[in-house]
Order: C-alpha cells, then structure tokens, then sequence
C-alpha cells in the first residue's frame, strides 16, 4: 500500500492531535518514549504494538530498555511521513493508555 508523504501543514495538524509525540529534527520522523511500571509492562506494549503494526504492514524503530520504549515512525517508502505513521503513533498511545 503507497502513501503520501505528508507536507509540513499536515504533519503539524496531526501531531497537535498526538500526546507526547515529537518532531525529530530531521523532520522526517515523529518520536516519543513511553514509560512503563516494569519491564513486563513494557514488553506487553511492545507485544501489543508488533500486532498493530503487523495488520498496517508498518514497522517501527524502537528500542526497549527495562521499563522504557523508545520509538521513531517514519515512512522509507515515502521518504518521511505518511498517515500510516499517525495511524501507528495513535494505536501505540491506546496500547499505552491502557498499562498506566
């Protein structure tokens, strides 16, 4: 599936919908970390989130240091941002709202 890369008008509107997502200052990605209870916590959001982005056939680049994930969307494809990443970043905040 071929998306649009989102011009710079689009990727503000959409990020003034997201909580805690962030620019990255390359402007081609949207970043956050989320924090968790513990790392069971963590790995259970990472588990959920692989199911996500499996079904939208986008991956993130994320890390996970015990309690803590780390995560960049971006679109290779697309070089930058599609809505395919905000559709990503707003299931991960529903898996997140859901642990804290």
């Amino acid at each position: 599936m071929k998306y649009a890369k989102l011009d710079g008008k689009a990727i503000g509107d959409a990020l003034r919908n997201l909580d805690g997502w962030e620019l990255a200052e390359d402007g081609l990605s949207i970043v956050r970390r989320f924090e968790f209870r513990d790392f069971a916590e963590a790995f259970g959001f990472m588990a959920e989130c692989a199911l996500f982005a499996e079904k939208l056939d986008h991956h993130p680049e994320w890390s996970n240091v015990y309690r803590r994930v780390d995560v960049t969307l971006t679109t290779h494809s697309a070089d930058g941002l599609t809505e395919l990443d905000f559709e990503l970043a707003r299931s991960m905040d529903k898996a997140a709202q859901r642990r804290n």
